[in-house]
């Protein structure tokens, strides 16, 4: 006869209305995480320190510099000052700045290049803040975009909604196992079932958004091998999460990951609003999160020849082998022993 421990007493002391209850206050709490999370990190996007470049003559480059950092709410942090053009393009095409402005030093007429590809309300916020400082000295300003976003992506969300996307797959894939097999495995063996039945799962989710958003559609240029191994990464990161948390914390380990990769993780992933638009807090967790992760490496494949894209890969890959592993390791102190 299995030995009744804490946990199961517990739960007989409290009785099904009582865990019913529990569960309504946690998804309620999910509700209202979902609404601030939101709307806080959307409702009033503002300028913050979005990276610059600048290439001005010696004369006039380090007043230039001091202006654009002094500017009221500080929407502008000049982190490059490139020796010319082509430098400067450089570093907007390989985003390690979001725009670099390039000084007339013979006349008032100033050339801002921007990159849509990595945030259509990004590369217009940045041009608005350039063109009130510019028109403030009496000069102009004319905008160069080096990285548009395709026809069939205007606005530049395509890669965010196909990033929720595929983590909707993961997250579901993960929940409709749990409900088919038990939230917990038992053992190894039943635990590497599941994620190898996951990793299937994600291949194919993979290349089917990849193909689905390129050939298809045509909302997303890029190339489909590229981007279906983002995806396949993605689905599984988002997956083996779910399985770790189901397997540590049981049902709520599904409010967990929700709250991970929904009510935190969308909000932050830089889709509608890019980070330096977004407040401190979304900021800072956004990159380390897997859509965060997510919607940078797609942006980067499909306008960005895939540069930039070393760290949120390796963030998507620390989410899925650290979900994994723990998934495994859940199941095999919970396998049954023998030989006893």
């Amino acid at each position: 006869m299995e030995r009744a421990g804490p946990r199961s007493g517990f739960r007989g002391g409290v009785g099904p209305v009582g865990r019913a209850a529990a569960l309504v206050v946690g998804v309620l709490l999910l509700h209202l995480g979902f609404v601030l999370s939101y709307v806080g990190a959307l409702h009033a996007p503002e300028p913050d320190r979005i990276p610059l470049a600048v290439v001005a003559p010696d004369a006039v480059r380090a007043e230039v510099v001091r202006r654009l950092d002094a500017l009221p709410g500080a929407p502008l942090d000049v982190v490059h000052r490139a020796a010319d053009e082509a430098e400067a393009r450089r570093a907007v095409e390989r985003r390690a700045v979001d725009g670099a402005l390039l000084v007339d030093g013979t006349g008032t007429s100033d050339t801002l290049l921007v990159a849509s590809g990595g945030g259509k309300a990004l590369s217009d916020a940045l041009t608005s803040v350039v063109a009130r400082a510019d028109e403030a000295e009496g000069r102009s300003v004319r905008t160069v975009d080096v990285a548009p976003t395709a026809d069939g992506d205007p606005r530049g969300l395509s890669s965010f909604y196909l990033i929720v996307g595929w983590c909707v797959g993961g997250y579901l894939c993960a929940m409709a196992l749990a409900l088919a097999l038990g939230p917990r495995p038992v053992g190894t063996r039943h635990a590497l079932l599941r994620l190898l039945v996951l990793a299937g799962y994600a291949v194919v989710g993979g290349i089917g958004g990849a193909v689905i958003v390129g050939p298809v559609l045509g909302a997303l240029p890029g190339p489909v091998v590229a981007l279906g191994a983002l995806g396949a990464l993605v689905v599984f990161a988002t997956g083996a999460l779910t399985f770790a948390l189901q397997g540590l914390l049981g049902l709520a380990g599904i409010g967990v990951a929700l709250l991970l990769v929904v009510v935190l993780g969308n909000p932050s992933a830089g889709g509608a609003f890019p980070s330096p638009l977004l407040p401190t807090f979304w900021q800072a967790i956004g990159p380390a999160l897997i859509p965060g992760a997510g919607v940078w490496t797609a942006r980067s494949i499909a306008y960005f020849d895939g540069r930039s894209t070393a760290t949120p890969v390796l963030v998507l890959a620390i989410w899925a082998v650290a979900g994994a592993a723990l998934t495994l390791l859940l199941a095999r102190v919970r396998a049954p022993r023998t030989g006893r």
